[in-house]
């Protein structure tokens, strides 16, 4: 457990932290060329593969990871190859939308999917993107780390994440649909719901919902169980710390994403041990494959940002221990949010039978929370032998997933 640090320190422990690794991450690089260069007549013994892949190892444990980029520069179109160019259409303090523009007539339905704010960079969903880009025009949130937002640009909290969406449905106009990939989907089908009850003609087409805590009452994991431990006092005080002088955010509140990523690593620290285990081991074999894909997920992975103090504290309170929107306790601009307004907005819930994060039913509730929406309006569906990850990336989601969701936005498009 974290220890109860003033909020000026526990971001500047973990610079000096970092600083004090960067000889050791000199060393492994140093390691990592000379044993590992196939100039040398010795880098293929045993012994030098084994250096060389020790030294790696140590480069990785000890590196910065920055913000990766999505570099996505090509996409295929019935078999055609077609280039790809990433522009920004909007940029907000906290966020910029970006645009996937394919370099074709057709672009397909607007596809507005929208990224957590949990720690990760939107380059997480690198692969949702990926899947989508074939059939539809695809745009995503691109989230900003909270420390690099200077703090004259004010607060973000989770009221200012619906009216972000609102807004950004607004920009892309008429026939959107929209897409959320876990903790977006409160905060989506809230703005929904506001959208549809003011009548906007700009109310999206559709709304997919994909592994998201709608309600964490329903089959709660130990991300849901664990936010309950604890009241929001003791999360302030212990996980909230203030951004160090040497970054644009100075002084800004925030949840710093290596603690974020502590938790994540924590809840299942046996596989990341094993995958990194099995890294080693196909660095000393050669196994250049396997170990790429392995560096890949990792290098996104240990990728964090930080997050808003007011807008991580709002989000465990609402979502994780008072349950707002499932019990009608939302509000947005000093108004109760009614699910039962959506009544336009074809509604699409996914989720993975192995979900360790949002667990089975938590997403589904939102089918029952939008009683007044017609039943060929609504759809549900649980993938099997799938977890939280691979309900919106990977194989399984590219051949099983999409097509369901490209089918539900062909109906209501």
């Amino acid at each position: 457990m974290l220890p109860n640090l003033e909020n000026t320190t526990l971001y500047q422990w973990h610079e000096w932290q970092n600083a004090a690794m960067q000889p050791f991450n000199i060393l492994g690089k140093m390691g990592k060329q000379f044993y590992g260069s196939p100039l040398l007549p010795f880098s293929h013994t045993s012994l030098a593969r084994n250096v060389a892949a020790a030294s790696e190892m140590l480069e990785r444990a000890t590196r910065d990871y920055t913000k990766p980029e999505f570099g996505i520069t090509q996409t295929e179109v019935n078999g055609i190859k077609v280039d790809v160019k990433q522009e920004t259409v909007a940029s907000k303090p906290f966020c910029k939308l970006l645009h996937f523009a394919k370099d074709i007539k057709d672009k397909g339905q607007k596809m507005l999917i929208v990224a957590p704010m949990s720690g990760h960079h939107a380059t997480l969903l690198r692969g949702t993107v990926e899947a989508m880009l074939p059939f539809t025009d695809v745009y995503i949130t691109d989230w900003a780390n909270a420390s690099q937002v200077p703090l004259s640009e004010g607060k973000f909290d989770f009221e200012d994440y619906i009216t972000y969406v609102i807004e950004f449905i607004r920009i892309l106009g008429k026939k959107t649909h929209v897409m959320a990939v876990c903790q977006p989907s409160v905060p989506v089908f809230a703005a929904a719901a506001i959208m549809n009850e003011a009548k906007d003609p700009l109310s999206p087409l559709s709304i997919t919902l994909i592994g998201g805590p709608i309600d964490t009452r329903q089959g709660p994991t130990k991300v849901n169980l664990a936010a309950t431990e604890h009241d929001i006092g003791w999360y302030e005080s212990n996980f909230i710390t203030r951004v160090p002088a040497n970054y644009p955010g100075f002084m800004r509140r925030v949840y710093p994403g290596f603690i974020q990523l502590m938790n994540f690593m924590s809840m299942n620290l046996d596989r990341h041990i094993d995958s990194h285990v099995e890294l080693f081991n196909h660095l000393v074999k050669g196994d250049g494959e396997s170990a790429d894909a392995s560096k890949k997920f990792y290098d996104e992975y240990l990728s964090v940002a930080d997050l808003p103090a007011e807008f991580y504290l709002e989000s465990v309170e609402h979502v994780f221990q008072k349950y707002s929107l499932p019990k009608g306790e939302l509000t947005y601009q000093g108004k109760l949010v009614n699910p039962k307004a959506i009544d336009t907005t074809a509604l699409l819930c996914l989720e993975g039978e192995l979900d360790d994060i949002s667990g089975v039913g938590q997403t589904k509730a939102a089918m029952k929370l939008a009683a007044n929406l017609p039943p060929g309006k609504k759809k549900y569906h649980l993938e099997p032998n799938v977890g939280h990850y691979g309900i919106f990336n990977g194989r399984k989601f590219k051949n099983k997933v999409v097509p369901i969701i490209l089918d539900f936005i062909k109906t209501h498009g």
